[in-house]
């Protein structure tokens, strides 16, 4: 609509400018110039109106359309602009408009901003009015809400609080009864303990009334005979001639039973009782089957009734042939490794130590079996020596014996010491392979006695000397029971220096058998190995050497960090 106004108000201003030219051209009369004056003041007033309508026209649009008013503002503006240049140009060039119409168009077009501004305004109004509600009704909803929530949350803590109190009554309930679960395992615990050692306790009192019954036994038979060897004194010397004859005829009979029962003893310990480390290895690997295990349960029961047979009869040991007493040593070695493991050994603790005490003292007797007629009345000393003997198989076994039974510490350091000589000579490599040897050297490697350690260590190293014994004796230390009493010994803290040499020393030779790198890795035996060799003063050549030797062989060092081959000895 102001687009249409200003068009028309040009073909006003047009037309009244053409009509003053023509009035000036023509020379008009005065009145015909008043005319053409009256005229264009009507054109002037009817151009005013049209305006005044075109202005309403334009409020009452504006108005109408308040959606789109931000939009129209600016272009109203530029429209304005245009309008006051165009008209202000028209009234300079021309200057036909009267000052009175221009000041009626200027009031009405500051009438017409103040009424555009009064609309924008109430728009606004209404805006926030809008505002004013939509933000009473979220601040409604929002309290609404609000109230629902502290109420959720209410019950919820509530519900929380009643949860956590029931938690903490089940929680000190279980407190209780782990409690008293606890002090009942503890006191299960104590009285298994006690049983146990209750049970010892009487199976050593039962062994050792056995064995003070047949003590007793043999005692009453030894004094009846003496009884009756006094009565034989004092009777004639024809009587007494005549007894000698009976006598020297018993004799052989009792040398031919002997015989007979070395020969079987010796028998049943090669084919029989020898066969201890084949089971020793099968039980390693949890495979045994329940026919092995009767057997070596039987096997084990004969033995329990014969060793303490056995160790009465060692007392006659003098008066039979020295060559006799290896199979009764033998028969005694292979029944003691029969009862290695198991309660059996405890039972028979007592028998045990008698026999070890024995052996390493020797038997010593006095009697009267004569092996001829010329010496009747001669009474002999006789001894049996075993530990002492001068015949080495015999002093070898008597040796074995000794370490397995005895606890006495001198007597276990004279018999390491007895076994480090015989080590040290190819006869008693090849005895400590046929007697397998390696299981009761391993109850000695415990760090509780220093001094056997070292012994036994010893004994071990002479073994690893090159010789034809060697090969045979790395492979029978080459299982799961050497491995772990190694491991035990390396993971004790403050190991003495030569002890760790000695140990070090037979490791190098058993890591140089590919076979036994899983057995190093099963034990842990090559992480110990390096950190020994990372923490090992470079002053202690000897052991540096060995460890850079073992983690050589076993593939875990570089063959330019290693020296040459370490000597087997300290």
């Amino acid at each position: 609509m102001e687009i249409l106004f200003i068009v028309n108000y040009c073909q006003v201003a047009n037309i009244t400018s053409s009509d003053d030219e023509q009035d000036s051209f023509h020379d008009l009369s005065e009145l015909e110039g008043e005319e053409n004056i009256n005229g264009s003041g009507t054109d002037a007033v009817q151009s005013t109106a049209m305006y005044m309508e075109a202005d309403d026209t334009l409020s009452s649009h504006l108005a109408a359309n308040t959606q789109t008013c931000s939009d129209q503002n600016n272009t109203n503006g530029l429209i304005r602009k245009t309008i006051n240049g165009i008209e202000t140009q028209t009234r300079n060039s021309q200057g036909l408009i009267p000052p009175h119409i221009s000041q009626i168009y200027d009031e009405l077009f500051v009438i017409h901003q103040k009424l555009q501004r009064e609309a924008l305004l109430f728009r606004h109004e209404a805006a926030l009015a809008k505002i004013r509600d939509v933000e009473e009704e979220v601040h409604t909803k929002f309290r609404i809400i609000k109230e629902q929530h502290e109420a959720e949350v209410k019950q919820l803590t509530e519900a929380l609080r009643e949860i956590t109190k029931e938690n903490r009554r089940l929680k000190s309930s279980f407190d209780t009864l782990k409690e008293r679960n606890d002090s009942l395992k503890k006191q299960l615990s104590d009285i298994s303990e006690l049983n146990k050692k209750l049970e010892g306790q009487a199976r050593k009192v039962q062994a050792r009334l056995e064995n003070l019954q047949r003590k007793h036994e043999f005692l009453t038979v030894q004094k009846s005979k003496d009884v009756y060897q006094v009565v034989q004194q004092s009777k004639p010397v024809k009587q007494e001639k005549g007894t000698v004859v009976s006598k020297i005829a018993k004799v052989p009979l009792n040398l031919q039973v002997y015989e007979l029962l070395t020969a079987l003893m010796d028998w049943i310990s090669d084919q029989d009782l020898s066969k201890v480390k084949t089971q020793e290895e099968r039980e390693g690997s949890h495979k045994l089957l329940l026919t092995q295990n009767s057997k070596k349960t039987y096997t084990q029961e004969k033995c329990m009734k014969l060793l303490p047979v056995v160790a009465e009869q060692l007392q006659w040991m003098p008066f039979v042939n020295s060559k006799l007493h290896m199979p009764v040593i033998k028969f005694i070695y292979w029944s003691i490794r029969q009862l290695d493991t198991g309660m059996q050994h405890a039972a028979m603790a007592s028998t045990m130590r008698r026999l070890g005490e024995e052996v390493f003292k020797g038997v010593a007797s006095k009697g009267r079996l004569h092996s001829s007629p010329e010496q009747p009345n001669e009474s002999k000393s006789k001894s049996a020596a075993f530990f002492k003997s001068s015949f080495m198989p015999l002093r070898f076994l008597s040796t074995l014996i000794v370490l397995k039974t005895v606890t006495q510490a001198d007597y276990l350091a004279q018999a390491f010491d007895s076994l480090c000589v015989d080590l040290k000579t190819d006869e008693g490599k090849s005895l400590f392979l046929e007697y397998q040897c390696v299981p009761v050297l391993l109850n000695h490697l415990k760090i509780s006695s220093k001094g056997l350690l070292s012994s036994a260590l010893d004994g071990l190293l002479q073994m690893t000397m090159e010789s034809d014994s060697l090969q045979p004796f790395l492979e029978a230390c080459s299982n799961e029971s050497f491995f772990r009493t190694c491991s035990v010994l390396l993971r004790t803290p403050k190991l003495d220096l030569q002890i760790l040499e000695k140990l070090c020393v037979i490791l190098q030779k058993l890591s140089r058998i590919k076979s036994n790198k899983k057995m190093f890795e099963l034990f842990t035996l090559h992480l110990m190995i390096q950190e020994l060799q990372r923490t090992t003063h470079p002053d202690h050549a000897f052991l540096c050497i060995n460890l850079n030797s073992i983690l050589f062989n076993l593939g875990l060092a570089r063959s330019n960090s290693l020296a040459s081959s370490p000597s087997t000895s300290h």
